[in-house]
């Protein structure tokens, strides 16, 4: 028998997430007794969400069987959606002088260099989409993010005190290893622990629970990012904006491009459905902290989006009721 906590839970898991994030903000800075603990508590959070997500990435690429995989046309157009705007985007901003308008365009940038979420294939697949076509972009996807958040954020954004060559190191250092061994580590574990590689495929649950604690970890980086930041509101409000633009075009252009290669569902969820924990991680780790607003409110929107979608799909798929007629 179904729990009907866990039910709730399941259902409602992005609004808990978020709201059990804020809070835990709140107690954690409400409470006088536990300011000395600040700073060791952030640096446990800048080790836990690394591993959360790379936990949750080889999970999900446990279940890749690697010849079943295929290129399609309509991945390459994505790729230099994203892969363009991203270089473009980042162009002009290096051309601008610090303010709210290169805080804000390093938000889109992060919205749109966003890998698709781990839990796309699953919406995929419920929509009538493609799962192994959606999984192949995924795996791209985080292989032209590890490449180019190294070449173009060191120029973007700067590290103080190093050099470009040094900064695009660091970075590399930390994405590199987050977004391809998990993939690498998931084809070792198939072919050398076949046993151990069916028990994990078994925990089917786990990267769900995994994504609910990173996404409240991330949640709670954001809110402190919020409340100690010396951005203007309308910077914010922005901010916000722009991940709502962001997540409206990339399903659009996704839509339209998967039609004219007959996968319209697979592609635009490969570009709109974003792995946003990635992108927080990535707002408050290399880009000014503010920036993970995008990556929280990106959450939303495509969780709305992905809803209605869902909706839609029971509604044309439910069977009509059938008329009686006179024998």
């Amino acid at each position: 028998m179904n729990n009907p906590v866990i039910k709730f839970l399941k259902d409602w898991t992005l609004v808990v997430a978020m709201l059990g994030g804020v809070i835990a903000y709140f107690v954690l800075a409400g409470l006088p007794w536990l300011d000395s603990y600040h700073g060791v508590v952030m640096d446990m959070i800048g080790i836990v969400q690394p591993l959360l997500i790379f936990t949750m990435l080889f999970l999900t690429f446990c279940k890749v069987d690697l010849h079943h995989l295929r290129f399609r046309k309509w991945h390459l157009w994505l790729l230099l959606i994203q892969c363009g705007l991203f270089a473009g985007i980042g162009a002009v901003v290096m051309s601008l002088p610090q303010g709210g308008l290169r805080v804000v365009l390093e938000g889109a940038m992060l919205c749109l260099i966003c890998p698709t979420a781990t839990a796309g294939a699953v919406v995929t697949g419920k929509l009538g989409g493609n799962v192994g076509d959606i999984t192949t972009y995924t795996i791209l996807i985080n292989l032209a993010t590890a490449l180019l958040i190294p070449a173009v954020v060191p120029f973007v954004h700067p590290h103080p005190g190093l050099d470009v060559d040094m900064s695009a190191l660091l970075i590399l250092g930390k994405v590199f290893p987050l977004l391809l061994l998990p993939l690498l580590a998931a084809v070792l574990v198939r072919h050398l622990f076949p046993a151990f590689h069916s028990r994990l495929l078994a925990l089917q649950d786990l990267s769900f629970y995994l994504w609910a604690v990173a996404l409240a970890l991330a949640i709670a980086v954001t809110t402190r990012s919020i409340v100690n930041c010396d951005v203007a509101i309308d910077t914010q409000l922005w901010l916000v904006a722009v991940s709502f633009v962001c997540c409206g075009f990339q399903f659009y252009c996704g839509r339209r491009i998967g039609r004219r290669y007959g996968d319209r569902i697979t592609a635009a969820q490969s570009l709109g459905q974003k792995n946003t924990v990635l992108a927080i991680w990535m707002g408050y780790t290399f880009f000014s902290p503010i920036t993970a607003i995008v990556g929280g409110f990106y959450s939303i929107w495509h969780n709305l989006v992905n809803t209605y979608q869902l909706r839609a799909h029971q509604q044309q798929s439910a069977p009509e009721p059938r008329l009686a007629t006179d024998a």
